[in-house]
């Protein structure tokens, strides 16, 4: 008589759940990536909303119309009322008006890893609306995503497993030996005006092991390879944002090394802060190793962003409450609360700053909105505290 109450699942039955869960994924593609679709931003503005983006009037934008510095806005067919302008529009304003808000030639780009090393702390969320914001803003930015789960590569629209070669398109080729000389190869451009994405997938994960296997040969080559290839590119860009995977390996490695600021997504529950506490001990020594392979690194800021806050939960407030006590320099004033929104969006591969309709017209939007725009905003003036050409509008801001 067999008195095994559960059979043993076998190397069978596990490519079985295997095969099952590729179906899944599959079909949840399928629904997001319609075949030969693209996606597109469909976000519109009016005649306000562009003048305060540009910081110009209304009266100023039309007469820029009527005299031909701007083309003639779009126009409904049937109507003849204005549809709105794009974002590629409102820059091209912004060009016209001068008042795109780029770094100087001579200020360094902002090269800003959202980083840590537990997984499902909003880490790509953040990256993504990060992103957005600094280009609704103006500015030209560069996503990274070094992560092979390529979540961030999802969300602006590529397929990892379609539209994404692990030889041509990712990081891998740069980060061998004799790869390319520099990452242009790699950057493409996004249907977000202003966005270029340098996308993953899972074939990134394999490098995670070759460079393992070189490290005690080449440590400087490896470590050292990836802030190489971003000096490459860094003149087309203002803000550079790095999205490591959620592990401490040579690639996560190798974006601290790269980083020129960090941002660390923290949320107020007991296990999310205890391993963000951990995190930090394993920077510190893991900085304090690097250091013995290339000369110490220093950061513009390091500053902890309170995630996936829930005011209704008294543990959160407590845990937040304490945070602020232990970090009052170094945790972000704004805090990204937990939001139905992010999640639902999310889920169809979108971000909060692409609905458009009626469903940007619920306060549970308009909240949701409020609390990204905060934490672009104390981002956004971090990065120009590091530009020396801002310092003097910021002191005309009362910011410095």
């Amino acid at each position: 008589m067999d008195d095994t109450v559960l059979p043993p699942v076998t190397l069978n039955e596990l490519t079985q759940l295997t095969r099952r869960a590729a179906t899944v994924i599959e079909r949840l593609r399928e629904r997001v990536f319609a075949p030969n679709a693209e996606k597109r931003l469909e976000i519109r503005f009016n005649v306000r909303t562009a003048a305060e983006m540009v910081g110009r009037t209304e009266k100023a934008i039309r007469d820029a119309e009527a005299d031909g510095r701007l083309p003639e806005p779009d126009k409904d067919d049937g109507t003849g009322r204005r549809t709105g302008y794009t974002l590629a529009q409102v820059n091209k304003m912004r060009e016209v008006f001068g008042t795109l808000p780029h770094r100087a030639p001579d200020d360094p780009p902002l090269v800003l890893a959202v980083q840590n090393f537990k997984g499902g702390v909003g880490k790509s969320t953040i990256v993504s609306h990060l992103a957005q914001y600094f280009a609704l803003k103006g500015y030209r930015v560069c996503v990274i995503d070094c992560d092979s789960q390529a979540s961030t590569t999802a969300i602006f629209g590529m397929n990892p497993d379609v539209d994404v070669d692990e030889e041509e398109d990712t990081l891998y080729p740069f980060l061998q030996h004799g790869g390319p000389k520099s990452l242009h190869y790699a950057l493409r451009a996004t249907y977000w005006p202003g966005i270029a994405l340098i996308p993953a997938n899972l074939g990134l994960y394999d490098a995670e092991y070759e460079f393992a296997a070189r490290m005690a040969r080449e440590p400087t080559f490896i470590l050292d390879r990836l802030r190489d290839g971003i000096a490459s590119i860094s003149d087309q860009f203002d803000v550079i944002l790095l999205d490591p995977p959620p592990a401490l390996g040579m690639i996560s490695l190798s974006v601290l090394r790269a980083a020129s600021a960090l941002l660390i997504p923290a949320p107020p529950s007991n296990i999310d802060f205890a391993s963000t506490a951990h995190f930090l001990k394993m920077m510190e020594a893991t900085l304090t190793e690097l250091a013995r392979f290339g000369g110490e690194r220093s950061y513009s800021f390091v500053k902890i962003l309170a995630s996936k806050m829930n005011d209704q939960k008294s543990a959160h407030l407590a845990i937040k409450r304490m945070m602020d006590a232990v970090f009052p320099q170094d945790m972000l004033q704004s805090v990204l609360k937990d939001s139905a929104e992010i999640d639902n969006a999310t889920a169809n591969l979108s971000t909060v700053y692409e609905l458009t309709g009626p469903a940007t017209r619920t306060e549970t939007h308009k909240r949701c909105r409020a609390y990204l725009d905060a934490v672009g905003r104390e981002i956004e003036i971090l990065a120009r505290k590091t530009w020396p050409s801002h310092h003097r509008a910021l002191r005309k801001e009362g910011i410095l």
